[in-house]
């Protein structure tokens, strides 16, 4: 059984392309009743804000995942967070759980089945998706109480 936030009314969003729409708990459980495996990798990561205009640095390329983003706003790093420089604008101790895949890129709800039950026990994630995959990024002080969370959603974790 999922654990609900007591006195709150239940909305869930779902996105598909530019609009939105609320739908019912029962419809929101319906589309996102993925039952996934997950696994927690053993290191560490830092999600990293550099200027727009920096060269992607080689320190940013090391470990078995990164992540980078560049947008008109910033650049946007994730890696683990023992190849960061001292003084590099970061957040460091996330903890990630890799959703086993690969997964079709047509498939929608997978990430709703994940990050609905975290946010209704009050945990934040910072996702990851890349073509085959999602990470989930959860600060270390929170990543045991996440699997508690996800598990009881139904999800597998190995740890």
């Amino acid at each position: 059984m999922r654990s609900r936030l007591p006195a709150a009314p239940f909305r869930c969003t779902i996105l598909a392309g530019l609009q939105s729409s609320s739908v019912s708990r029962a419809r929101c459980d319906e589309m996102t009743g993925w039952k996934l495996n997950l696994s927690i990798l053993p290191e560490a990561f830092a999600v990293c804000r550099l200027d727009r205009d920096t060269p992607i640095p080689d320190w940013a390329l090391r470990g078995r995942l990164c992540s980078i983003t560049r947008s008109s706003d910033e650049l946007s790093i994730v890696c683990p967070q023992t190849n960061v420089p001292a003084g590099t604008r970061c957040e460091k101790n996330w903890r990630c759980l890799k959703v086993e895949g690969p997964l079709d890129l047509s498939l929608t709800g997978v990430l709703a089945s994940l990050v609905t039950p975290l946010a209704e026990a009050g945990i934040s994630a910072f996702v990851i998706s890349t073509y085959e995959t999602d990470y989930l990024l959860v600060k270390q002080e929170r990543v045991e109480r996440a699997v508690r969370v996800l598990r009881a959603a139904g999800h597998r974790v190995q740890e």
